[in-house]
């Protein structure tokens, strides 16, 4: 969600990149985590969300203030975005699950003119065309299923829904922050309604948890309390003061530390055709994040 957060420019505190780097880290957790859980693809998106409410409300003020109904729409974007990647993580290898999201700014492209009536610039089809690439090597390749993702083909699927949807999540914010909503919050006010409406909508299919160990309440609570509370929480108090091109490098540190958790807990090693559809995904966002801050 940090694309549709405030980055203002100035003078900026020193712990600012520092706890936007803190907020990648920390979202980098998630592909590792999610595996550990013995609990079905529901039960965690289910009750991580519900546990990342309570960590969103009481840590982040700003979250529990100026409700609007057009925000709707877009936090039931933001909860499809949560259970698709959790369904993805359970199916396919943590390093596809992440860069197959981080194809978000592709679709952004395509669906602006839609419905942020913003035309396609000609630097935006270097982005795309890029992208589309990295995303064909994850499709044209075979990947032997293993423990930890047992259906590649399927949770590559449900990782590019999470991308689109993700996308369409920072679309609608972008059109909701052009009328009367807050700026300041209208990111994290879907972020917390996203989960509270998550968390409600799977709960009827998460139920009842049987056989819970420890070991996935300890999962479920990294996931919800720090994974995605705490993390708000740190972008929140750092991008603020973060130019934008600057926290764009500094987030993608979450697609690059996702694959390594996984391998060093799991053991799980991607397909060399992932780790080069990911490679041209992540460069191409990023120049042309560098691109774009040469211009303005």
């Amino acid at each position: 969600m940090s694309d549709s957060l405030p980055h203002r420019h100035g003078r900026a505190p020193l712990s600012a990149p520092l706890l936007v780097l803190a907020a990648a880290a920390l979202f980098s957790t998630g592909g590792a985590a999610i595996k550990a859980a013995s609990f079905n693809s529901w039960q965690v998106a289910s009750f991580r969300s519900g546990v990342a409410a309570l960590a969103i409300l009481l840590l982040i003020p700003e979250a529990r203030r100026n409700w609007r109904w057009r925000y709707v729409p877009i936090a039931v974007s933001y909860a499809l975005t949560l259970l698709f990647f959790v369904t993805a993580n359970k199916l396919t290898t943590a390093a596809n699950a992440i860069f197959l999201q981080s194809t978000a700014p592709f679709f952004v492209l395509i669906i602006g003119p839609l419905i942020l009536k913003e035309p396609i610039r000609r630097s935006d089809l270097l982005l795309m065309a890029g992208v589309a690439c990295g995303m064909a090597l994850f499709f044209t390749g075979h990947e032997t299923a293993v423990a930890t993702a047992p259906d590649p083909a399927r949770g590559n699927i449900f990782a590019a829904l999470s991308g689109f949807t993700y996308a369409i999540t920072l679309a609608g914010l972008r059109w909701a922050e052009r009328g009367h909503a807050s700026g300041e919050s209208a990111g994290m006010i879907t972020v917390l309604m996203g989960n509270l409406i998550g968390c409600a909508a799977t709960l009827p299919m998460a139920l009842p948890a049987t056989l819970v160990r420890w070991q996935d309440v300890a999962v479920i609570l990294w996931l919800g309390v720090f994974q995605i509370g705490l993390a708000y929480f740190c972008l929140t108090r750092g991008i603020r003061h973060v130019p934008a091109f600057e926290a764009t490098t500094l987030l993608l540190l979450e697609p690059t530390l996702n694959p390594i958790w996984t391998w060093l807990v799991h053991a799980e090693r991607p397909a060399a055709l992932s780790l080069a559809g990911g490679a041209v995904i992540l460069l191409s966002t990023l120049l042309n994040s560098w691109w774009q801050s040469r211009r303005q």
